[in-house]
């Protein structure tokens, strides 16, 4: 196994709950799916995709999604894992 195979594979592992995450949070932030993907200039079938675990997060959307509830992509994983 390569290490980027190894890296995906742990990646997969501690944030395979990631979707269920920001879906929970922007319900609690009282957005829309629609709304807040517009917020942040996501295409919404996008959003709901990563919500539902049919897509990975890439590194662009998170970064997106971050900011749409105004934390930077290391403030917002860290408020993750602490979940």
């Amino acid at each position: 196994m390569t290490f980027t195979s190894e890296y995906h594979i742990i990646a997969n592992m501690q944030y395979k709950h990631l979707g269920k995450y920001i879906r929970n949070k922007r319900i609690k932030a009282g957005h829309t799916l629609n709304k807040f993907a517009f917020e942040i200039a996501m295409e919404p079938a996008t959003l709901s995709r990563i919500e539902n675990l049919k897509l990975a997060v890439k590194i662009d959307s998170l970064i997106k999604i971050a900011s749409g509830f105004k934390l930077s992509p290391a403030e917002f994983l860290t408020e993750f894992e602490q979940k």
